[in-house]
């Protein structure tokens, strides 16, 4: 991860030479990406008095995806998550529908795959993830063809996990968790822990196999946390097979295929057979971030946006800041880490653009709120030291709480609907 030893400060960039080709629309701050982050970004923007400010967003709507586990479980209805993006661009903001392609840092100019070339004085890079389907082997197949494999982490899919979770009537559900960084890491445990409750108000749990394959080494990466969560596992009777990558989906079989990581630095494949199949599929910076100069070219963070880890500033091009899925940052991809992102990187980037050194500090601050079972859950707060970070006074949040299900159930949706969208929260 990327953390420049000196703040870098800005020229302001009207007196910095910088090409400007004939025909070229150009922005004092541009931002790449209309999701959580972007939007934040430039509602922000706009109430420190931003004139100029663009979002580069293709899509026409707005999708709030931690409901997407409720979705799943049957709690939740899909189109409650589903806004229309037009409403939350903030007045005065412009709105570029259009895809990013090619970012030229030296000429500060992002390509579309529309044709247009939008120059920028400053440049807020924040695309989000890409989901890597196939990735795996057979998997989007088995997605579009059969009944018993599905995945949270698509609007289309969401749905079709409940049908999947209540027509289930015992056998072995499997549920898994990739190799590579995702959004919302604990979602994958989430929706296992959730079906797994249901098939014991079902009766069913005796005569189920709940499987647990992740390829990571850890139920949870914060101890305290994953304490907890071993305690769910064995009250489910889960079975938990750690450092299994999912490579291959057979759905005509009913067979999921795993690197299994051994000891001695080999691997292996091992075949499991399921009735059922929750997949996360692997992920990754957008592919025009992997090409591009902004990214790190080698190393453990390749692919990923370099931003310094404190300011989010980028330690080569100081006219650019980078915040959520995308970007480097050693924490977890959640919405709850954007938004304290979010007015730490618009407090700096409005110093550089004034002249100023950054001196705002992001402490890695993330939040994973883990439904245990139906009306619990387990709200997982720590920052860049793997520290648990409580941010509610009084309540003892290493625990299971039904509070913390209502929390999520409908304090958090209309706190990103209402205010984190807006700029306020």
């Amino acid at each position: 991860m990327s953390e420049a030893m000196t703040p870098h400060v800005c020229k302001d960039p009207a007196m910095v030479p910088v090409a400007r080709e004939p025909g070229t629309e150009r922005h004092r701050v541009l931002i790449i990406g209309g999701g959580t982050a972007g939007i934040s970004v430039a509602a922000r923007l706009a109430h420190a008095g931003q004139k100029d400010v663009a979002v580069l967003e293709p899509s026409t709507h707005h999708y709030y995806q931690p409901l997407w586990t409720l979705v799943g479980a049957g709690e939740a209805r899909v189109e409650d998550t589903i806004r229309d993006e037009a409403h939350y661009i903030p007045k005065g903001v412009t709105w570029i529908r259009d895809w990013a392609e090619e970012v030229d840092p030296i000429a500060r100019v992002v390509s579309t795959r529309g044709g247009k070339r939008i120059g920028y004085d400053f440049l807020v890079v924040a695309p989000g993830i890409q989901l890597d389907w196939d990735k795996v082997k057979g998997l989007r197949e088995a997605l579009e063809q059969r009944p018993n494999v599905s995945s949270n982490y698509d609007v289309r899919y969401a749905p079709k996990t409940w049908e999947m979770i209540r027509g289930f009537q015992g056998g072995t559900a499997l549920f898994t968790h990739p190799a590579t960084p995702v959004k919302c890491a604990g979602a994958p445990q989430k929706i296992m822990y959730l079906a797994a409750d249901h098939f014991r108000k079902r009766g069913l749990l005796e005569a189920s196999k709940v499987i647990f394959a992740s390829a990571g080494k850890a139920i949870f990466g914060v101890k305290e946390f994953a304490a907890v969560l071993e305690q769910v596992v064995k009250r489910y009777g889960i079975d938990t097979c750690f450092q299994h990558d999912l490579v291959e989906v057979r759905g005509d079989r009913n067979e999921a295929v795993f690197k299994q990581t051994l000891a001695d630095g080999g691997s292996s494949e091992v075949v499991v057979p399921y009735d059922i199949l929750h997949v996360c599929p692997p992920q990754s910076a957008p592919d025009f971030i992997k090409r591009s100069p902004l990214a790190w070219q080698d190393g453990g963070t390749k692919g990923w946006v370099k931003a310094n880890k404190y300011t989010l500033q980028h330690p080569d091009h100081p006219e650019v800041f980078a915040l959520g899925d995308a970007s480097d940052l050693p924490t977890s991809r959640t919405g709850a880490a954007i938004r304290k992102q979010a007015p730490v990187l618009v407090e700096n980037l409005l110093a550089v653009m004034a002249g100023r050194a950054p001196t705002a500090k992001y402490d890695g601050y993330a939040s994973c709120p883990l439904t245990t079972g139906y009306g619990r859950l387990l709200l997982a707060e720590f920052d860049y030291d793997g520290k648990p970070t409580p941010s509610i006074p009084l309540i003892d949040t290493l625990k299971e709480r039904h509070d913390m299900w209502l929390l999520k159930k409908y304090g958090l949706p209309r706190l990103y609907w209402q205010l984190m969208l807006r700029g306020r929260a």
